[in-house]
């Protein structure tokens, strides 16, 4: 048990939090959320022992083991697997005696270290952190590779890799998914549910947190409150409590009614149909979370383009990639034209090429082959990690933004940046020191700023915290202009996105399913890629006649028969279960629900029936996988 009793800690003159009382059991995991500088980053560093409490009393069993990722890189000549080996310092202590014990004269270790090794599982830890590694994205020929082999990204996979080889207490997880792709964010999400341990966990994926956390803590106001559920049951709570603030709820309105009335005006019209039916979606789920972010700092809108061409951009028969390099060609064949009001979101593991094709339509850097058509009224805006390094250290976002606003008056600079959450006298400091959460707001207000018509992001939320990231799905649902996305982030796919593309086996398709069938998409890939190298290493003699093999393949399929169809009954169970969720939803997403005093038993019952549905689905998510597995190897 973890367990804070009055605890105050400061840093220099702030107050970042005071008696503060809580208490953590194994099995549960925990989300800490909070503005930045709130204390989260303290609050794990005082558990790690790096900070003092100022007051009160830590309550920590000195046998308890902590795990935390390391922020620094690793680098080395040792393998991958080696060093995430390493994260286990008992695996490692054994081996180091028994080693030790059999160079001694008898040339034996004493039965009690082969116990100690087959007690903590020593004998089966490089299978167990190969699977770590698997699941993490590593190819298998590459966990045999030495750690300065990998780029920053692999290597802080390794670190996190590390972290959960450590058979611990206590886990520490400081925005574990930074460095993830989508496949393994979904991996990571499973494994956690499965950690028996107390889990802590800083992120700012709301998909994540609704499912990994039990609970969630929130640090405001120099004091941390708890709730109970995931985050999206957090902020039906904290909505309710807001609620009841009628001046902020109704600033908050405004927003909703912007939507409302872009809804209202082009939902009949047949250019704009679908356009209007996608912000109505997100109007529904809106309404519900709105009034959690009625305080928020951020508040910022896309300016309407100057033109809206119909067709913006188109890529014929390309060929993408980087000649003279070791990738060279990338991707193949590709055609993707976008018009006016596309909203386009793209999928696909870390490599695929969906960051060279973005490049490829935002400057056509990547086109190796093939045509590239841009509108002469085409206006991109495109936002790469890249771009946050063009910025010029030695000036100020006012300095930035002048360029793109030379006409406009310093009130009308400070009221622009202020909505990005740069304010008073901040935005006069150079960028050099920014944090990596500040560029990104200012790349983005720089880039909103030049008024495209066409916005290619490449991950624009990864630095941002889960306020900025509302406002920015908000202020992309209002957006009028075309957009191609990339993001881990599935609540954002999920919001502004009408049409999702797979980028795989290098070319580019169309991902008819549901983002929430991703993961499925996913498992029924592996088991095709694993079923062809079954195949291909069992391949029929050449003399065995057709006949003999349709009657083997028949007997496979009636051999594997209940197994599908196990795994397909629970797809149906699953399908029908969300859409149950899906209503609970539309009810929770009635406003008056929130404001009258008469229906807060009503309002109770659908918040509990809604994290009921949502733990069936959970069950029903991991008998799947189960099934899933249990037909693989059959297979």
């Amino acid at each position: 048990m973890l367990s804070l009793g009055n605890i105050s800690l400061r840093r220099g003159r702030k107050v970042l939090f005071e008696n503060v009382s809580l208490q953590v059991h194994a099995g549960q995991r925990m989300g800490l959320i909070g503005a930045n500088g709130s204390g989260k980053s303290s609050l794990f560093a005082m558990l790690l022992g790096e900070l003092e409490p100022d007051d009160g009393e830590l309550g920590l069993q000195a046998a308890d083991e902590i795990a935390h990722v390391a922020q620094e890189s690793p680098h080395g000549s040792g393998s991958a697997i080696d060093y995430v080996m390493d994260g286990d310092t008992e695996l490692r202590e054994v081996q180091a005696a028994i080693a030790t014990s059999e160079a001694q004269e008898h040339g034996a270790a004493p039965h009690a270290l082969y116990e100690r090794m087959e007690n903590i599982n020593g004998f089966t830890a490089e299978a167990r952190a190969a699977r770590l590694l698997h699941g993490l994205g590593f190819a298998d020929d590459e966990i045999g590779n030495p750690v300065d082999a990998f780029s920053g990204g692999w290597r802080m996979r390794l670190n996190l890799a590390r972290a959960l080889m450590c058979r611990s207490d206590i886990l520490l997880l400081d925005e574990p998914t930074n460095h993830l792709d989508l496949p393994a964010i979904l991996w990571l999400e499973r494994w956690l549910k499965s950690y028996a341990g107390i889990l802590l966990v800083v992120s700012h994926d709301r998909d994540f947190l609704d499912e990994v956390c039990t609970r969630i803590a929130h640090i405001e106001h120099q004091a941390i409150q708890l709730f109970t559920g995931n985050y999206s049951q957090f902020e039906a709570q904290r909505a309710e409590q807001l609620s009841q603030q009628q001046a902020m709820y109704a600033r908050q309105q405004k927003d909703i009614k912007h939507i409302q009335s872009y809804v209202d005006r082009f939902r009949y019209k047949a250019s704009k149909a679908r356009q209007a039916q996608s912000r109505l979606k997100m109007l529904e789920r809106m309404q519900i979370i709105a009034p959690a972010h009625v305080d928020s700092p951020f508040r910022f809108h896309f300016f309407e383009p100057k033109k809206q061409p119909q067709h913006l951009l188109g890529l014929t028969d390309a060929v993408l990639g980087y000649a003279g390099s070791d990738k060279g060609v990338v991707l193949s064949n590709v055609n993707l034209h976008l018009s006016a009001g596309d909203r386009i979101g793209l999928l696909g593991v870390n490599g695929a090429g969906k960051s060279t094709l973005v490049r490829a339509l935002a400057a056509g850097s990547t086109l190796l082959d093939g045509e590239r058509v841009l509108s002469k009224d085409t206006k991109i805006g495109y936002f790469a990690q890249h771009q946050l390094e063009m910025l010029k250290p030695e000036q100020s976002p006012i300095d930035h933004l002048r360029v793109y606003a030379p006409t406009d008056r310093e009130q009308d600079h400070r009221n622009y940046l202020g909505r990005f959450g740069f304010g008073g006298e901040r935005i006069f400091e150079p960028v050099a020191p920014f944090s990596g959460g500040e560029k990104a707001r200012l790349v983005l207000a720089l880039m909103i700023r030049q008024k495209p018509n066409l916005l290619l992001l490449d991950e624009p939320t990864n630095h941002l915290d889960l306020e900025m990231r509302q406002a920015l799905s908000v202020a992309l649902i209002e957006y009028t202009g075309a957009l191609v996305v990339i993001s881990h982030d599935r609540h954002l796919l999920r919001s502004v996105c009408d049409e999702l593309l797979i980028v795989h086996d290098g070319i580019v398709d169309r991902f008819k399913r549901s983002l929430d069938e991703y993961p499925a998409w996913l498992k029924e890939r592996e088991l095709e890629q694993n079923n062809a190298e079954t195949v291909k290493k069992e391949e029929p003699p050449k003399q065995l006649s057709k006949k003999l093999q349709r009657q083997e393949q028949a007997q496979r399929r009636k051999r594997l028969k209940p197994m599908l169809d196990k795994v397909r009954k629970i797809e149906k169970r699953l399908a029908l279960s969300r859409a149950e969720l899906g209503k609970l939803e539309e009810r929770l997403a009635d406003t008056a629900i929130y404001s009258d005093q008469d229906r807060v038993a009503e309002l109770t019952q659908l918040v509990q029936e809604q994290a009921d549905k949502k733990a069936e689905i959970q069950t029903l998510e991991w008998n799947w996988l189960e099934a899933s597995e249990a037909l693989e190897e059959a297979e």
